[in-house]
């Protein structure tokens, strides 16, 4: 039974990503460009269609918003619901998770999404297009994987010490 609570606990936290995204870009993509490579920004500034600056507040508001969000999710999925304790049950619980949001990070919003619909598409930056390059999508997946397996460990490393 717990595999299959993992499965959609992931896919629920995929769904909470896929919303900010929706939420990001729903007056059009530069609402998201801080996550266009430095090139988009820079192109969408000169452009005149947003500025360094509100590109770097909306960075800072993703971050401020998404981190937190996504850590007290898994957490909340781990440890209240799934009641798991000590850290390698926690740290596969969490790894488990925060994977299936990556994979849906990876193929639905990274290649379908952005690669594929008109919905990421800032005028003027067509020519930049994908957006996602192949050594970017490469980048993407080494530190997605690895980066979920550290935030898994890290988290479990600190909960195992506060529920001693």
């Amino acid at each position: 039974m717990l595999p299959l609570i993992l499965i959609l606990e992931g896919l629920g936290l995929g769904f909470l990503l896929y919303l900010i995204c929706a939420i990001g870009i729903k007056n059009g993509a530069i609402g998201m460009v801080h996550l266009y490579d430095p090139k988009v920004q820079k192109r969408v500034v000169e452009l005149g269609l947003t500025t360094a600056e509100a590109i770097k507040k909306r960075s800072m508001l993703f971050k401020g918003v998404c981190v937190p969000s996504y850590i007290a999710y898994v957490l909340i999925c781990t440890y209240l619901v799934n009641g798991a304790r000590g850290f390698l049950p926690s740290f596969w619980q969490m790894f488990i998770i925060l994977s299936i949001m990556n994979l849906i990070d990876r193929f639905l919003i990274d290649d379908y999404w952005v690669g594929h619909t008109k919905a990421w598409i800032i005028p003027g930056t067509e020519d930049l297009r994908p957006y996602i390059s192949t050594k970017d999508k490469r980048q993407k997946w080494i530190t997605g994987t690895v980066g979920m397996a550290v935030i898994a460990a890290i988290l479990s490393g600190i909960m195992c010490l506060i529920l001693q």
